[in-house]
């Protein structure tokens, strides 16, 4: 569990650092070698947190401490059951069935979080120069602004 928390707080954030980066950093500046090997290296560990380490220590906890067994049956606390079982649900869910489909919801998750971020790191100059475009500037290059 504690395995878990942390690679999921540690993942987050890593990511959540990245816009703040962004930020920062003015659009079109050239990117040094040594910059881009840090940047990689750190994606490269995020992606290694996030589609690695935290689905594996979520099926390690749920299969091996909390016993989500492909012969114990989910019912939802009585909800759900089957009607093999007695129930009025159409087919059996079994506890390994719902612990693949949070891994699966974890990876579905980080993808659309991942995806999110790369459009928000190529539109990062959309906005100011959109917040540019209607000041005029002087030869110095400083807006220049009615006093009314």
């Amino acid at each position: 569990m504690v395995a878990l928390v942390i690679s999921t707080l540690l993942s987050l954030a890593m990511a959540g650092a990245i816009p703040a980066y962004a930020k920062r950093r003015p659009v079109g500046t050239p990117v040094t070698w040594g910059e881009a090997m840090v940047g990689s290296m750190y994606v490269f560990f995020i992606l290694f947190l996030v589609f690695g380490v935290v689905p594996h220590q979520w099926l390690t906890l749920a299969e091996n401490e909390w016993r989500f067994r492909a012969d114990r049956l989910f019912d939802a606390g009585g909800l759900i059951t089957a009607q093999s079982q007695g129930g009025w649900f159409p087919f059996e869910i079994t506890l390994r069935v719902v612990s693949d489909t949070v891994a699966a919801i974890i990876y579905i998750v980080f993808l659309g979080g991942m995806t999110k971020m790369w459009v928000d790191w190529q539109k990062r100059g959309d906005k100011a120069a959109a917040a540019g475009t209607d000041l005029v500037k002087s030869t110095y290059g400083r807006p220049l602004v009615k006093r009314g």
